[in-house]
């Protein structure tokens, strides 16, 4: 059971971003963005995404785990998150569907569901994430919310080859931001935070992108948090975005143990 809740938080975990390996355009003959202009474009691109389908493996490796499994989420704005995950032949050991008031989490092995109210409280104590439900939707689609930065100018902004290269610093916390942004199609290729006292240190890195609904979005993520030491890869073998007849059947067996955490 812990084995296969921590592959479902990992994958919350995830700052999930965008990538833009597209057909090659001379950086001159584009325009250079500001910066204000540019983060808008960002955040519009992620408002794009109503519904997301994707299914892949997710590979974990740690001090304590290492282990890969197939999954499926689907997340539909701004309702739900469905995650399940399988095992030889698609069977589906473990399911979880979170919404704004619930999660449900269940153990087909141990025939269990877990369930309660949610929280980010709950999300940080139980699933050891410190997200918004926004933000663990945003996860899994692979984007960042970047509607803080709206109106907020970065602290460094500059242009590294075919990169727009952006960093926040936050005076108060100590904690430093920083996005590599492809200038052709305006999708973030690395992403890091990192904290002076070493309570943060992320990085994560993301490849092989399609264009779809016009939104740059990565096929391969990989992120390591170098203060759990703790990497997480993601291989998604196909994705479906703003599918209007997609739906959640999640359904718990009749003779299945209810516990309510």
């Amino acid at each position: 059971m812990k084995h296969i809740i921590r592959l479902l938080i990992a994958a919350a975990l995830l700052p999930v971003l965008f990538n833009a390996c597209v057909p090659s355009k001379p950086i001159d003959e584009i325009e250079l963005l500001p910066s204000e202009r540019l983060i808008n474009k960002l955040e519009a691109n992620r408002r794009k995404i109503k519904n997301f389908e994707g299914v892949g493996i997710i590979k974990i490796e740690s001090e304590l785990y290492d282990n890969s499994a197939s999954f499926r989420v689907i997340m539909k704005k701004p309702d739900s998150v469905y995650f399940t995950i399988m095992g030889p032949f698609g069977i589906e050991l473990a399911q979880s569907l979170v919404t704004k008031d619930r999660y449900v989490f269940y153990d087909a092995l141990e025939n269990t569901a877990y369930t309660g109210e949610v929280s980010e409280n709950v999300l940080r104590e139980i699933f050891k994430i410190d997200l918004s439900f926004t933000d663990l939707l945003d996860a899994f689609v692979g984007s960042v919310n970047l509607t803080r930065n709206l109106y907020t100018q970065p602290d460094s902004y500059e242009v590294e080859d075919d990169k727009y290269v952006l960093t926040y610093n936050e005076a108060e916390t100590g904690v430093t931001t920083k996005y590599k942004v492809d200038i052709r199609e305006l999708g973030i290729t690395n992403y890091t935070i990192s904290a002076l006292d070493n309570s943060v240190d992320l990085e994560g890195s993301y490849s092989n992108f399609e264009l779809i609904e016009g939104v740059a979005i990565p096929f391969e993520i990989d992120v390591t948090n170098k203060v759990l030491n703790q990497n997480i890869k993601i291989k998604y073998k196909n994705i479906v975005v703003n599918d209007r007849g997609l739906y959640v059947n999640f359904k718990i067996p009749d003779d299945a143990s209810i516990v309510e955490w």
